[in-house]
């Protein structure tokens, strides 16, 4: 079978009262479009049509990685009106299926459903039961349960309007029959526009059976018109997100605070994670990880027995098995740490390796270094990396020891088990084994006398 999706993606959205078009919102870091883009990738044998029209030209620039084809709608005459600037790409025997951007969390398994339901003698709808109908069109029935017609709530008559099953838009039905009812749409409505809805009284009257499929709930067919909207369907994708994680073994210690902005390339087993996670891009996760409150995680490869402490941030960074970050560490991208390694409190990481058993617990900035095996970084010691211009690597052998308060101004090595004295300004090679320091003359003064405030006038 051979699919046509055709994504409806014009609308401009005025409720959001934004600037920015309402497909490109975004639900987990991710726009509204992408979400209905990447749903309908499940599909095999799938070829998608993107209609764009407000702000058409930012929508299509900012996503255009989508492997799609992309239609303006220059005019916004409605649904019909919109699926018409595809119908030319649109053969015969294709099954034509209709999405819209704005609805992020309609499932695969609810499409596939839909499109087995799809003949030469049928049309696929997809519909909804509601308690507060509001704002959908209505499934109009007969007294044998087969639907004649969909009404829009702003054509609707009192008996209608008390109908709980709602269309979601979302259908599906054969290249040859879609050709010829979108030639017959009119726009004779309240709102003077083509509306899709219209083709189903056309197919019915054409002697074809209307198959309806359910949604799971309305959350998983509901579009974002406004804000409010948009955040009750980021909720809804996060306790998603946070019911899949627990079905793979991973303790939350509050399913309602955990965002995962991204994927999971892997995830081992007894991880446990504290509230207030924020999870992005890609990670993977070993076995018997813990997490604390408030870290985000973002792009990370972390092994087995790794322990992040709370409040710590995590960028494109590898940890070895059996290291502990934090509380309030920070690694920033293409920072590397091996195995049994100890980043504490308020210490800054970037663009480093950092090897077996090394320690920096306080208040220092590692950056452009390469830091050997048992090494212990004392508290305030930072890499002076930067002149201003460029960016130089510091090279720290096995086994020394960095005083509290020094400073290696790089290019700079520190030869293995050398010990730097605290308070030192490292500018030149230090030999191995030996104690380097660069402090100078302590004085007292006596007779020194503390200033004192003088008397107000």
């Amino acid at each position: 079978m051979s699919i046509k999706t055709i994504i409806l993606a014009a609308g401009q959205g005025t409720r959001m009262r934004s600037s920015r078009p309402k497909v490109l919102h975004e639900i987990a870091n991710k726009a509204l479009l992408q979400h209905v883009y990447e749903t309908s990738l499940a599909l095999e044998n799938n070829r998608i049509f993107i209609i764009y029209g407000h702000g058409g030209e930012t929508v299509k620039q900012t996503l255009s990685s989508l492997n799609a084809t992309w239609i303006e709608q220059k005019q916004q005459l409605g649904t019909g009106h919109a699926v018409q600037q595809a119908i030319h790409h649109v053969d015969d025997p294709d099954t034509v299926l209709i999405l819209y951007g704005d609805v992020p969390l309609l499932k695969a398994q609810t499409i596939q459903t839909l499109l087995h339901k799809v003949s030469l003698t049928s049309l696929a709808l997809l519909t909804v039961t509601l308690d507060d109908p509001t704002g959908y069109g209505r499934i109009v029935r007969d007294k044998d349960h087969a639907v004649v017609k969909i009404v829009e709530q702003k054509d609707a008559n009192e008996a209608e309007l008390r109908i709980s099953e709602g269309n979601t838009g979302i259908l599906a039905c054969k290249g040859s029959q879609l050709k010829q009812w979108l030639s017959r749409l009119s726009n004779n409505n309240a709102q003077n526009e083509y509306y899709l809805t219209d083709i189903i009284e056309m197919a019915v009257e054409d002697g074809l059976s209307i198959e309806t499929t359910q949604a799971s709930s309305q959350d998983e067919v509901s579009g974002v018109n406004n804000r409010s909207q948009l955040a009750h369907l980021e909720r809804v994708y996060q306790q998603q997100q946070a019911e899949s994680l627990m079905t793979q073994g991973v303790t939350l210690r509050d399913p309602n605070r955990i965002d995962v902005r991204g994927e999971f390339a892997a995830l081992g087993q007894d991880i446990d994670v504290d509230v207030n996670v924020i999870f992005e891009g890609v990670n993977r996760i070993g076995s018997h990880v813990k997490i604390g409150a408030n870290c985000i995680i973002k792009n990370a490869r972390i092994a087995d027995g790794v322990e992040i402490l709370a409040n710590s941030v995590i960028e494109d960074s590898t940890i070895g098995e059996g290291s502990r970050i934090g509380p309030f560490a920070r690694l920033r991208p293409q920072t590397e740490l091996a195995d049994h390694v100890h980043i504490g409190n308020f210490v800054e990481i970037k663009k480093s390796t950092v090897a077996t058993g090394s320690k920096i617990n306080h208040l220092s900035y590692i950056g452009d270094s390469e830091v050997g095996a048992k090494v212990n970084i004392g508290a305030g010691a930072i890499t002076c990396n930067y002149d201003g211009v460029n960016k130089f690597k510091t090279i720290i052998g096995d086994g020394a020891f960095i005083g509290s308060d020094s400073q290696l101004v790089a290019p700079v090595t520190i030869g293995k088990n050398a010990t730097i004295g605290a308070g030192s300004t490292i500018t030149r090679d230090t030999p191995e084994d030996q104690l380097t320091l660069s402090r100078v003359k302590q004085v007292n003064v006596e007779g020194w006398q503390r200033p004192v405030k003088g008397e107000k006038e």
